[in-house]
C-alpha cells in the first residue's frame, strides 16, 4: 500500500455527497481515484462538468477523480471506501465480491443497521467479502466541510490497531485527521444511533420546544447509545469519542444534517412521504430506526427516545404525542 514507488489507486463506491467528498480528499492527497456509481449518465456528467451537480454542487472536483459506472478494477486498487447506503451495501458487495482480491482494505463509510438481519456494516462485509481487510470510518464530518478542506477529525477503526495505524496515512489530509481504534462495533454504534437521535432532536426543535429540551434530549440519547454499546461489547471511550459523542453533537445540532432536518420538518407537521420525496439523498436514520429498536429489544436495552422516533416514522404516534409520552415516563436515577 505504499505510495512511495507508485501512485496509490483508490476506489470509492457510491456517488452521493459523502462519497464525492471522500474521493476529493483522497485525490487531494495524491491518489488516483475511481468514483463508482450505478448511474452511467451521472458519471458522464461528473467527468464532463468536474462537479457532482446532483449531490454536491459548486464543489470543483480534483483532476485525479474519474467517475465510472463500470465495475472498478479491484485487482490494482490499494484501498476501497464503501459509501453505499447501508440498506444496499450487502447486495452490491455480493456482486463485487468475486472480483475483490484477498486482503484489500475496505473502509466502510456508511452508517446504519441492516433491517433484514440487524447486522452492522462490518458484519455485512465479513459475510460478503470475508477475505477483505475490514475498517470503519466514522465521526463528525459533513461532506460540504470535507470537500472545502475545513478541519475535520474522525475515527478509523480496524480489525486490529496495527492495521488501522498503517492505513490512516492514506486517508489523512492536511485538514483531515483520522484517530485509530480496534473497536469497530463501537465506531458503528455511534454512527447508527446518532442518526435516529438527530431525527428526535429535529422534531423537538421543529415543534419549538426550546434549547433546554434539546440539550436534555442529546444527553439522554447519549445514555441510550452507551446502554446499547455496553450490551454489544463496545468500549466506553469509543462512544465518548469522535464517532460517538462527537458525531452525536454535530448531527443533532445542525440543519446540514439530513436526519435533523427531516425531524424538523416532521415536527412542523409535514409527512414523512412528503419529506423523503423531496430529497435526492438517503436519510439513513429513517431506515435505521426500526432496526435499532429491534436490536435493542433483542438485547434487552431500554431506548425510549429511539422507540419514540420509530413510532413517529411508522405513523403510530404524532411528534407531539411522542414527546408527551417521553415526558410522562416514570422518574429514575440519571445513571439508569
Amino acid at each position: 500500500m505504499s505510495s512511495s514507488h507508485k501512485q496509490t489507486q483508490a476506489i470509492v463506491l457510491g456517488g452521493g455527497a459523502w462519497g464525492t467528498a471522500l474521493a476529493q480528499l483522497l485525490a487531494a492527497n495524491g491518489h488516483l481515484v475511481t468514483l463508482w456509481m450505478r448511474d452511467a449518465g451521472q458519471a458522464q456528467a461528473i467527468n464532463r462538468a468536474r462537479e457532482n451537480a446532483r449531490y454536491l454542487p459548486d464543489a470543483p472536483l480534483h483532476a485525479g477523480i474519474t467517475a465510472s459506472a463500470e465495475r472498478p478494477d479491484f485487482e490494482t486498487a490499494d484501498i476501497c471506501l464503501s459509501v453505499i447506503p447501508a440498506q444496499h451495501t450487502r447486495a452490491q458487495l455480493e456482486i463485487f465480491a468475486p472480483h475483490i482480491p484477498e486482503g484489500l482494505p475496505i473502509v466502510l463509510c456508511s452508517k446504519g443497521i441492516e433491517i433484514s438481519t440487524l447486522d452492522f456494516m462490518n458484519e455485512v462485509l465479513r459475510e460478503t467479502v470475508p477475505a477483505a481487510s475490514r475498517f470503519v470510518l466514522s465521526g463528525p464530518s459533513f461532506a460540504r466541510d470535507v470537500v472545502k478542506g475545513l478541519p475535520t477529525a474522525v475515527t478509523l477503526a480496524g480489525d486490529d490497531l496495527g492495521a488501522a495505524n498503517r492505513l490512516a496515512p492514506l486517508i489523512q489530509g492536511p485538514t483531515f485527521r483520522p484517530y485509530t481504534t480496534d473497536d469497530m462495533i463501537g465506531a458503528e454504534i455511534g454512527g447508527a444511533v446518532k442518526n435516529v437521535l438527530a431525527i428526535a432532536c429535529g422534531m423537538l426543535l421543529g415543534m419549538g420546544l426550546g434549547q433546554s429540551a434539546h440539550a436534555a434530549l442529546i444527553a439522554r440519547g447519549f445514555a441510550e447509545m452507551n446502554r446499547l454499546g455496553t450490551a454489544l461489547g463496545a468500549r466506553a471511550e469509543t462512544l465518548s469519542g469522535l464517532c460517538g459523542l462527537g458525531d452525536l453533537v454535530l448531527t443533532c445540532s445542525s440543519t446540514q444534517s439530513r436526519n435533523m432536518s427531516c425531524g424538523m420538518r416532521l415536527g412542523k407537521g409535514e409527512s414523512l412521504d412528503e419529506i423523503l420525496s423531496s430529497r435526492n439523498s438517503v436519510t439513513e436514520g429513517v431506515a435505521t430506526a426500526p432496526a435499532l429498536v429491534k436490536l435493542a429489544e433483542k438485547h434487552g436495552v431500554d431506548m425510549p427516545i429511539s422507540v419514540a422516533v420509530d413510532r413517529v416514522l411508522s405513523c403510530a404516534v404524532t411528534p407531539a404525542g411522542a414527546m408527551a409520552s417521553l415526558l410522562a415516563r416514570p422518574l429514575k436515577r440519571e445513571r439508569d
